[in-house]
């Protein structure tokens, strides 16, 4: 757990988004998925895009709370 925490602070910790779309369905196909999930760029070029699980089979969708409110950023 130590491990993949610190991995995540590396990636995320101090960075900005600074562009989301979903996947176009050519980046969609290259992957071979059928599913078109957001993709948030960050000011480093790094691109966090949501699976559907550890094994990349598919795009997944992206929960997060606002306002005390669970919600998501669906797959297309």
């Amino acid at each position: 757990m130590d491990y993949w925490h610190k991995q995540a602070e590396k990636v995320l910790v101090g960075r900005k988004i600074v562009k989301v779309s979903y996947l176009t369905d050519k980046e969609r196909d290259g992957l071979m998925w059928s599913k078109s999930p957001v993709d948030m760029e960050h000011d480093d070029g790094t691109l966090l895009i949501p699976q559907m699980d550890d094994e990349g089979n598919d795009g997944g969708a992206l929960a997060y709370y606002k306002d005390n409110e669970y919600k998501i950023l669906p797959v297309l």
